[in-house]
């Protein structure tokens, strides 16, 4: 869930009420939102940037207010104050409307931009009028949508502009970095934008959102009429046009490879602050061009209608009322609701409501509104007895087997960096099968693991200060490429043990790998003889084990994993001083209604 943080004057202020703390936390548990923290500018500058830039900041209350991940019409002071008014039924529900003027201001999208961000919206916010305190909110909430819808600029980015220093018609195309010249948003001259990519590489905030593009051999670039720029999305903006606390009429251009996302991102920033303009909850549209010939306009700022049964809706969330209580609950969270003659609930979606999709989410902001805790709990209708997974049942009555040799449970986690699976385990072709991360939070969560060695090597290196041996196994998933699954991925359930000793202690692995298969009623068997029954192991080679002393595991005919010496330079990977010996098998593979019963 995001996290937003708000003045708490300013907050009580649009509200038009003062509260106490615990009257606003339970404001905001009635709405569906939590009261994350109280806090104050000064205390979150000491803990971001030190005591020494905390005495520059004021000691004014902030509220951090976790909202929902799909409402962003909730992460700015505008959208939150609204929504919550309506629903204390302080405030009627606006109704956001476009204008259409003679002469729509044009944005022009080129061909070039096909292969590099193909679309683009706009609109204008005219006759605006801002206070300190608006565009502060106005420049956040952009911010706070690149980073969650937008998912860091790739999909969609924004830009700004005064439109009085500019003039349209504004032309949206690629170019040549070399050609891109213009004075960056708060640079003190003009510069080229290969120049640009190279300053922000110092950057702390912008040097994220460079490898969006660099690497291409144009650059996307808006030009108005006279051949100004007014942006170089999705990197940074131009200062020529840049907004100030004196624009009175906004330009806003989005571009994006996803026009979906484009398009709620361009609502949301519209309706939150259209009620600064002049004529409140109005939005300007402007005249897109495609390349193919095609002209359409944006903002739609389109109302959607959904109609529910209210049956349908009393047995779903447990309670009992009627559709025109129903109809009460919905107008108080912004949805605009009426009786039809069949009693059914017609209900008008807001273009600010971009998070309902199905009638499910109607009825999950009756629920909301109506509240949880005033849901009678009851016994359901129908009786059953759960019961375990067999699988999960075999993996159990493993760990205590394995629990009862000496070693010790581990549980690691299931995403990695792509060199713990890669070059730290000697195999360069170990990220083949691996499920990537689109948008790691860090370098160590970068893919799904697919081994469970590279986890047991670092919980060892983790514990050196432990006394020898260090014995420890882990029975977990691990995510692998599968073509033939819905999702393109599947799990595998595999154990994994490793033993750190003075020695590599192999006969220790060895014999723990014959007391697994004992209780597992599967016998030894000799590979001339029966090499399709019992279990055997067999020579092997793998760059993540010692030469010569590694060795597959053979069930029944099939390779089921394989153990050894880990290899020196694996350990020197890992920053583990001592000798170690492992295996990892696949566990799914011993699962049958015999052994599982």
């Amino acid at each position: 869930m995001p996290t937003v943080s708000f003045r708490r004057d300013l907050l009580f202020e649009a509200l038009g009420q003062e509260y106490t703390e615990e009257e606003f936390d339970e404001l905001c548990f009635e709405y569906g939102l939590e009261l994350d923290g109280v806090t104050s500018e000064k205390m979150m500058v000491s803990k971001e940037k030190g005591e020494a830039k905390a005495g520059e900041a004021s000691e004014e209350i902030i509220y951090k207010i976790d909202v929902p991940a799909n409402r962003y019409d909730l992460l700015c002071l505008e959208g939150l104050t609204r929504n919550m008014l309506v629903f204390q039924q302080k405030m009627k529900i606006p109704h956001y409307k476009t204008v259409v003027p003679i002469r729509p201001q044009q944005l022009i999208i080129d061909k070039a931009v096909e292969k590099i961000r193909p679309f683009a919206v706009g609109a204008v916010l005219r006759n605006i009028t801002f206070t300190q305190a608006s565009y502060n909110s106005f420049i956040d909430l952009q911010e706070k949508l690149h980073h969650n819808i937008c998912r860091k600029r790739t999909l969609v980015s924004m830009g700004t502009h005064d439109l009085d220093k500019i003039e349209g018609p504004f032309t949206y195309t690629a170019k040549p970095p070399n050609e891109i010249v213009f004075r960056a948003l708060n640079q003190p001259k003009e510069t080229s934008a290969i120049e640009l990519m190279e300053l922000y590489k110092s950057d702390n905030q912008l040097k994220h959102f460079l490898h969006i593009i660099e690497k291409e051999p144009l650059y996307p670039v808006i030009y108005d009429k006279n051949g100004i720029v007014l942006s170089m999305p999705p990197i940074i903006n131009s200062h020529h046009s840049k907004i100030t606390l004196d624009t009175k009429n906004v330009f806003i251009e989005i571009t994006a490879t996803d026009e979906h996302k484009a398009k709620i991102v361009l609502d949301i920033l519209t309706t939150s602050f259209s009620c600064y303009c002049k004529d409140k909850f109005s939005v300007e549209v402007i005249d897109l061009l495609k390349a193919d010939g095609t002209i359409t306009q944006t903002p739609l700022l389109a109302y959607r209608e959904e109609v529910i049964q209210p049956k349908w809706a009393n047995n779903i969330i447990g309670i009992s009322i009627s559709g025109k209580e129903m109809e009460i609950l919905l107008n108080r969270m912004f949805i605009k609701s009426e009786m039809l003659p069949d009693g059914r609930l017609r209900c008008i979606i807001p273009p600010s409501r971009a998070d309902i999709i199905h009638a499910c989410d109607i009825y999950e902001d009756i629920a909301i509104s109506y509240g949880y805790n005033n849901i009678r709990k009851r016994i359901p209708n129908t009786s059953t007895i759960g019961y375990q997974l067999p699988i999960n049942k075999l993996c159990d009555l493993v760990k205590m087997e394995i629990a009862l040799a000496g070693f010790t449970e581990g549980l690691t986690f299931c995403l990695c960096s792509k060199d713990d699976i890669s070059d730290k385990l000697n195999h360069p072709e170990g990220l083949n099968e691996a499920v990537h991360i689109e948008n790691p939070k860090g370098l160590d969560f970068e893919v799904a693991r697919t081994t469970l060695l590279s986890g047991m090597l670092k919980t060892v290196a983790n514990n050196k200060s432990h006394p020898l041996p260090v014995q420890v196994f882990e029975i977990s998933d691990v995510v692998l490429l599968d073509s033939t699954k819905d999702v393109g991925a599947r799990n595998e359930r595999r154990l994994c043990a490793i033993n750190c000793n003075k020695t590599p202690g192999f006969e220790v692995i060895h014999g723990l790998l014959d007391r697994l298969m004992t209780v597992l009623a599967v016998k030894p068997t000799n590979i001339a003889s029966a090499p399709l029954e019992g279990y055997h192991i067999r020579k092997f080679e793998d760059s993540a084990f010692f030469p010569g002393r590694c060795a597959e595991i053979v069930y029944n005919g099939t390779v089921i994993g394989k153990m050894g010496v880990i290899h020196p330079e694996v350990l020197q990977n890992f920053e583990i001083a001592n000798p170690c010996a492992a295996f990892e098998i696949n566990m799914e593979l011993f699962f049958s209604k015999t052994i599982c019963a």
